[in-house]
């Protein structure tokens, strides 16, 4: 019995997931949480404007944590057109917006992505080879005993540190590990807790942010006597969790 809004695993996938570990390099799949799309007949606008304008109020909001960029998407394959999109990145959430032209008229488009760290294969082969390096280094400098006696103890340190790097006081640890290429995702992926901060910060975005982006849409359309309707949506919801909530932690 399928329960609204989970969707059960098929076997197909199941192989894809595997493929996925396998061979998978970067992980870019992520799930929808939402998205909403307008359309202003005999409208026209520059959608870079509209993004200059939308970055310009993120910057006066002073949005805390936020990366602001522009991103290409193909309309189709691999050889058609190209769309510019707003991306407004947090952590593993995405939000996109794009602004273009269809027909006579104009669209807004919104939507918001998670994309969970999700280890692979090659991950875990990096790190054997990290601690195959390390431990030959260990031979030589301290002699076999001392060697395994302290690659045995190093996982659990690393382990301590990862768990504490969000408390109160190491923030910088948190951001450091964050930008460390394979760390990252096995810190993310197995040691990083959801607290309360960082889930109540995340549904704000999923409110907040889609809310300026609509406002200043409308604020365009209406400027030039134009009314925008609104042709799909699906409200934002909030990031799924995955490992247990650490109570009275206030830490992002």
């Amino acid at each position: 019995m399928e329960i609204f809004g989970i969707k059960p695993k098929s076997k197909g996938e199941f192989v894809r997931n595997c493929i996925d570990f396998v061979f998978g390099f970067e992980n870019k799949r992520g799930e929808i949480l939402g998205s909403w799309l307008y359309f202003a007949d005999g409208f026209s606008y520059s959608p870079q404007e509209f993004y200059a304008a939308i970055d310009h109020e993120m910057a006066a909001r002073k949005i805390p944590s936020m990366e602001i960029s522009r991103e290409e998407f193909g309309e189709g394959g691999l050889l058609s057109d190209k769309r510019i999109y707003l991306r407004l990145f947090r952590e593993r959430l995405a939000l996109y917006t794009c602004a273009a032209p269809f027909g006579t008229g104009f669209f807004f488009s919104f939507r918001a992505v998670y994309v969970p760290a999700l280890v692979r294969l090659w991950h875990i082969l990096a790190l054997a080879l990290f601690f195959g390096v390390f431990g030959s280094l260990l031979v030589r400098l301290l002699g076999f005993t001392f060697a395994v006696v302290a690659l045995v103890t190093l996982p659990f340190a690393v382990a301590a540190v990862f768990r504490n790097a969000t408390a109160r006081g190491v923030g910088d640890l948190d951001a450091l590990l964050l930008k460390i290429p394979v760390v990252a995702t096995f810190y993310e992926s197995w040691f990083r807790e959801d607290t309360y901060y960082r889930v109540d910060t995340q549904t704000l975005y999923l409110q907040i942010l889609p809310q300026i982006i609509h406002e200043h849409a409308e604020e365009v359309t209406a400027a030039k006597g134009a009314k925008l309707v609104l042709a799909g949506e699906v409200p934002p919801v909030p990031v799924k969790l995955h490992r247990r909530q650490r109570p009275h932690e206030t830490s992002a």
